[in-house]
This record gives C-alpha cells, structure tokens and sequence, in this order.
C-alpha cells in the first residue's frame, strides 16, 4: 500500500464515522486517527507514550522552550507522559491533516529487548520526544494494523503479530534511543519514568520532591537534572499542570464548581488556583463551565 492509498483509506474511515475534528479511537488496541479539514488553536495536552505518524498536513509542538515542527512523512516517538502545547498548522477540506497514532506498550517493548542484536542499539538519539523520517517498512506494517479494521476476524490472529513487528522497529529506529534507555531498569530514563507515574497516582496530594527522589535513587540534585532534561519541566511544575488539566476537565463536566474543583484536585486557595489556571490556559476557570453551569 501506498502513502497516497492510506490516506485515501483513512479519509473514507473517517467520512464513514463522521469524526473529523476530534482525535478517534478505534476497535484496535491503542490505535487513533487524527483528521482534520482545517487548522487547530494551541491546546494543552499531555502526551503519553506513543508513536505518530503523520501521512498529511503539518503539525506544532512546544515541550518547554523547545518547538518541534512536523509534517507529512514524519514519524514522532514519545517515550515518556510529557506536557505540550500543540496545534495543526496546515489543513484543508481538499488537503486535511492525517495521522496515526499507536499507545506503546512498554511491556512488549521490554520483551523484545534482549533479542535485538547489540549493533541495531547505536546511533541513538536519547530525547523523549523525537522526530525522523518514517521508515518505510514501518508505514507497511502501520497500515497492515489499520487494515484489519475491515477483518476482525483477522484482527484476532494478526493485531498481535503486527503491533510485535511494530514495536521492534521502533525498538531498533534512529529516534527510538530513549525506549532503548527506558526498558533499561535502572536506567535515569526508567527512573523519572517511575517518579512520573507516582506524581500521576498522586497529584492533589502534596509532593515531597526529596523523597520522590529518594525512591528514585537519586540525589535531589541529579533527580531535578534528569527530571528537566526528559519532562522539559519540574517535578513541582509537572504536578501543578496535572493539577490543572483535570480540574479543566471536571469543569468541562458541569458537575463541579470552581472552588470544589480546585479543592478536588489539591489546591487549597481557590484564588491560587484561578490565577494559575487563567496562565495555563488563557481564561479563566469560569469560562470552562458549560452555559447552563453556575461557578461559585
């Protein structure tokens, strides 16, 4: 299959599911689409580990002060949860931005690791979020899994070769360095990898950085340095925009108002919360409640 035959498939995918213009999640395990006929605003996101390839359009992302931009025959691989600001910069209804996207799983990864001859590990790069070219035999085997979306009968036998096949080659890429770091288990990479998820478990409860750093097997000072280097952030500030985006999300609900959402998810000063929120996202709480909901 063509880059030119997939993207026509997708498109009358996603005609036939009427869902342009929010990210899709499919029957597959871990598989989205992404289509759109027209620009985005930036938007907030958190990142999770996973692979994108781009078949059409062109895209921005901001991790910290770094500005990553990306388009048609680019494929990103994200190896940790990381906070963005993104947007689609080039779409049309004659032209619309494509892209696939495959949650990694980690655990497959790390099975696949010691059978990789030592040669395919070099000439890594060791970034958490990292742009190359798509490997063709990549895109192959990407729209061999997206093909099975018309046999489920298929799909129960090969999903499971296909997403092998797919996850040793992003094992084995040029931008694949930080999973090669990541599956090492006491490797910095998996270390932060492991703090991020007791922040995640535990974010509207105060942080004791030391002690997280502690568990990590760090110093203060050389957690702090790797922390920054993979997240672009602090521990502190990773927690605050966790805080914050799902205290949009429960606004976005209807079923809280401000000030209980700012004590659900760990603030104890409402005002705090307000003037904190209103930097991350441009407005302020109130106006994320929807028309019929009343902020108090």
């Amino acid at each position: 299959m063509t880059n030119t035959d997939l993207i026509e498939r997708i498109c009358a995918y996603v005609d036939r599911k009427d869902h342009w213009g929010v990210p899709m999640e499919t029957e597959l395990p871990g598989f989205f689409i992404l289509a759109t006929k027209e620009p985005t605003a930036l938007e907030c996101y958190l990142y999770h580990a996973v692979v994108c390839l781009i078949l059409q359009g062109h895209k921005e992302t901001m991790l910290g002060e770094r500005v990553i931009e990306y388009g048609e025959g680019s494929s990103v691989i994200n190896s940790h949860d990381l906070h963005v600001n993104a947007r689609v910069t080039e779409a049309s209804a004659a032209k619309p931005y494509l892209a696939v996207v495959l949650t990694i799983d980690l655990d497959l990864i790390r099975s696949l690791y010691n059978e990789v001859e030592e040669s395919r590990m070099t000439g890594e790069q060791a970034g958490a979020l990292e742009i190359s070219d798509t490997d063709p035999a990549l895109l192959n085997a990407m729209a061999r899994y997206f093909d099975l979306l018309d046999n489920p009968a298929d799909a129960k036998v090969m999903a499971p070769l296909i997403l092998k096949e797919i996850h040793y080659r992003l094992l084995t890429a040029p931008h694949g360095g930080m999973l090669r770091k990541l599956v090492q288990r006491n490797s910095p990479a998996s270390r932060i990898s492991r703090a991020i998820q007791t922040i995640r478990q535990d974010f509207a409860e105060p942080l004791a950085v030391a002690e997280l750093a502690d568990t990590a097997g760090m110093s203060a000072s050389s957690f702090h340095e790797h922390f920054k280097t993979i997240t672009a952030t602090t521990p502190l500030q990773y927690q605050k925009d966790l805080r914050l985006m799902e205290a949009r999300r429960l606004l976005s609900e209807g079923q809280l108002s401000v000030s209980t959402a700012a004590f659900e998810v760990g603030y104890e000063s409402p005002t705090q919360f307000s003037r904190e929120y209103s930097r991350k996202f441009g407005v302020s709480p109130s106006r994320d409640l929807p028309r019929e909901a009343v902020a108090v």
